[in-house]
């Protein structure tokens, strides 16, 4: 038979495949399940509320819908977000939207598709607002939406940043979402007071989009969002249409300057009338009412000498606190916050001062008043103006639950509270701690980090320097007391390291101190400090015991290396020349791998067999060491053997299958390529075990033979192995190899073996030594696996003018 050549495949198991595409579908029904339903749940809430305005029954209102969605060439999903959005009760007074005549009609009190004389959409734009409209369904928050609207704009108008704002009662506005600008910028910008100049209130106070096309000349009016404010050279500010609900503006800012084109303005106004139904559905942001403070509150607060502020919660629809309320503060509490001026009495803290949100003074505040108890913060600084000048000065917060509000004060620590605690600071960090020892009055005073450090206690009292060695292990005392010694006697420094025993077991230690003298030279007073070394100490050991593992290791490994490496060679001699096997010029390449000290468990035979046949063998043993040379000496002897007493290539297979199965080391496993040349019919029969198929080069083309059914050997106990065919013709090249010609982690194998069919197209010479020269071309990079490679070639023949050349089985096929 013959084996026709296929091109390599991309590698996938076809059941996994099969799988996939079976969870795809099954993923692509639920998220249309899910849409379904949220559409669904739009579409009735719209039909409710053309009930409630018209008295008509709900397929009235579900016609009325369709129809109108006809009229305005609209979606039926559209034309219900629109409804949502505008649709409002008649007010008392105020003529019905429809003539007197029309009101039993079910669409009486509904507004119209659109002002008269307004143009339709492009169909461009209506095809975009119907893809909105669906996508609307998925968004349950400001913050979603604002994402929703980037993605759909950012293609279209080439908007980079979307933000949304709601107006406050008192007339601040909060951000409800964004997209495209980050969290610092939003922090900043989350609460806008009712400044002159905003433009998103100009667009809420005309009712009309703001467009901001000429950034020079918006720069002089507005105040301008950015960090830098050029970043945004043009913006669009767009209300929501008339109707009950909280005043809501969407702006959308781009980094490109120039005007919006009548068709941008017509698809920002759809989008905006499309979204305003979703965004009245979401909470508008709450904010009760202030209670007047009684007298004696604000008398109390006015009275204080020291910074102090009463916040009373916000609470947000989940319930939880969003922001606090300055109800009452000292004239130094109103310094100390400065933020964006003003008196900050009434106003959100958020607003006052935003950069607070995050700190640990914010999370203290809602840990008190979750029932956290009073709440001290570490000192930190604070940038405050004093005399027209600014002065870096220190503080500390302390928050006090006060029934459901809170108390603030803040306390400013003096320049020597400030030293004391930078000293303090420092001895914890470095672990380390001061002592003193008056050599006149033998009296000794130590810092409370010198008593932690010796596992002494502070009751007990500091020792004197001379008993100071009597505290460590009986290793240490004599170099600790000559060197004690020396400094009270001779002056002389000492810088010694000491170990001690305590309850938290041996501690290492230093001791660094110097004397002081008087005017005759005599040491009166030594100072210095005592630290603790252990981590460190601990540290070095355990880098010392990790450098001696590695380089016994490391002689281990290399001796193993040499003896495994020596073994090798003996087992698997390398021809130095071309061989001539049955007619065949073969060249072999074995090269070891550079990364790591390891020896592979690669290996190649090519003998001729007694009947005059050739055989080819090529194998791959998992693993390295003298695990797997000992495993590829037994598997390369048995093949032969097998196959030279009669075994076929498939039963070859079978039995080394079966012998690894029941190996020494029962884990073991190993591909396998045989492959028997009869030169009479020119015929190369083969068979595998899971290793990657022989390359075949003929006239130029560069194929792989399709590999018959085979397992890797070790891998089951009932394989099932195949044999395939191929004719080969004058002139044929045919490689064997192992997996480290081809493999470069991560890249997938069909990679490496598309650039090995290229390289053996670029490199196609007949002469000896090309098997070097193509592996120079392929092999650039450090190998991290051995190459094992059999080159074998079918001489040419020169044929008879005008003769044609024999078909065989083979086909071009595509690299892989």
């Amino acid at each position: 038979m013959r084996e026709p050549i296929v091109p390599a495949g991309p590698g996938a198991t076809p059941d996994l495949v099969e799988l996939a595409k079976v969870v795809a579908r099954q993923r692509a029904e639920m998220d249309r399940l899910r849409e379904q339903a949220a559409t669904s749940a739009v579409v009735e809430r719209a039909k409710g509320v053309v009930m409630a305005l018209s008295g008509c029954s709900a397929d009235a209102a579900g016609e009325t819908l369709l129809q109108r969605a006809k009229a305005a060439r609209r979606t039926l999903l559209e034309e219900c977000w629109i409804t949502l959005g505008e649709l409002a009760p008649a007010r008392s007074g105020e003529p019905s939207a429809r003539p007197a005549g029309e009101t039993g009609d079910a669409t009486a009190g509904l507004p119209e598709c659109a002002p008269p004389g307004t143009p339709s959409a492009p169909d461009d734009v209506a095809a975009a607002l119907s893809r909105l409209a669906r996508v609307l369904v998925r968004t349950g928050t400001p913050q979603e939406l604002a994402r929703c609207l980037l993605e759909h704009l950012g293609q279209d108008l080439a908007a980079d940043s979307v933000m949304i704002y709601g107006r406050r009662t008192g007339g601040s506005l909060e951000l409800l979402g964004h997209a495209g600008i980050d969290e610092r910028l939003a922090t900043r910008w989350r609460q806008v007071p009712p400044f002159s100049g905003v433009a998103a209130l100009d667009a809420l106070e005309s009712g009309e989009p703001l467009w901001l096309e000429d950034f020079a000349g918006d720069s002089t009016r507005y105040l301008l969002i950015g960090d830098p404010p050029g970043r945004w050279r043009s913006r669009a500010w767009l209300p929501l249409p008339g109707g009950e609900g909280p005043d809501i503006c969407v702006g959308v800012l781009r980094e490109r300057s120039g005007p919006f084109t009548p068709r941008d303005r017509a698809h920002l106004r759809g989008v905006v009338r499309l979204c305003a139904g979703r965004l009245r559905t979401f909470t508008a942001p709450s904010e009760p009412a202030a209670e007047p403070l009684p007298d004696s509150v604000r008398a109390l607060f006015e009275a204080l000498p020291v910074p102090a502020m009463l916040l009373t919660p916000l609470r947000g629809p989940s319930g939880g606190t969003e922001d606090f309320r300055v109800d009452a503060l000292t004239a130094q509490a109103a310094g100390v916050l400065g933020g964006t001026g003003g008196d900050p009495a009434g106003r959100r803290l958020r607003e006052v001062r935003p950069d607070l949100v995050g700190t640990p003074v914010w999370r203290g505040c809602l840990d008190t008043l979750a029932g956290g108890g009073t709440y001290e913060s570490e000192p930190f600084a604070h940038q405050e103006a004093v005399n027209g000048a600014t002065e870096l000065a220190t503080y500390s917060a302390r928050v006090t639950p006060l029934e459901d509000a809170l108390v603030v004060t803040w306390v400013r620590h003096a320049s020597s509270d400030r030293q004391e605690q930078r000293l303090a600071d420092l001895q914890r960090l470095g672990n380390l701690g001061w002592a003193n020892w008056n050599l006149t009055t033998s009296e000794a005073s130590w810092s409370s980090q010198v008593f932690a450090i010796l596992g002494r206690n502070p009751a007990d009292g500091p020792v004197r320097l001379v008993d100071l060695p009597a505290l460590a292990v009986p290793e240490d005392r004599s170099a600790l007391s000559h060197a004690v010694d020396a400094l009270i006697h001779g002056g002389l420094p000492l810088d010694t390291p000491f170990r001690v025993r305590g309850t938290r077991g041996v501690r290492h230690l230093r001791l660094a101190a110097e004397a002081v003298a008087d005017l005759h030279g005599t040491p009166v007073e030594v100072h210095g400090f005592v630290q603790d070394l252990t981590a460190r100490r601990r540290v070095e050991l355990a880098l010392m015991e990790t450098e001696r593992a590695i380089v016994t290791q490391h002689d281990v490994l290399q001796a193993e290396r040499s003896l495994v490496a020596r073994l090798q060679n003996a087992l698997l001699p390398l021809p130095e020349r071309v061989v001539d096997l049955a007619g065949l010029r073969v060249e072999v390449a074995y090269l070891p791998a550079q990364a790591g000290i390891h020896v592979g468990g690669d290996w190649f035979s090519a003998i001729e067999l007694p009947d005059g046949d050739a055989l080819f063998v090529v194998g791959d043993v998992a693993g390295h060491g003298i695990g797997a040379v000992a495993t590829m000496a037994q598997l390369r002897f048995t093949a032969k053997g097998m196959v030279i007493t009669g075994s076929s290539l498939t039963g070859a297979l079978a039995r080394l299958n079966t012998l690894l199965l029941h190996s020494r080391d029962s884990h073991a496993t190993a591909t396998m390529v045989l492959a028997r040349y009869r030169p009479a019919e020119r015929r190369l029969v083969w068979a595998q075990a899971g290793h990657i198929p022989p390359l075949l080069l003929r006239d130029g083309e560069v194929t792989y033979l399709r590999r018959p059914s085979g397992i890797l050997l070790g891998g089951t106990t009932t394989p099932r192995f195949e044999e395939a065919e191929c004719r080969l013709e004058p002139g044929d090249r045919v490689l064997l190899y192992t997996d480290g010609l081809v493999e470069r982690p991560p890249e997938n194998i069909d990679v490496g073996l598309g650039r090995l069919a290229e390289a053996v197209a670029a490199h196609p010479g007949d002469e000896a030594g090309s098997l070097g020269t193509l592996l120079e071309a392929l092999l650039e990079d450090e190998r991290r696996d051995d190459v094992c490679v059999l080159d074998i070639r079918v001489p040419k023949e020169r044929q008879p003018p005008g003769q044609p050349v024999r078909d065989s089985s083979a086909r071009r096929v595509s690299s892989p």
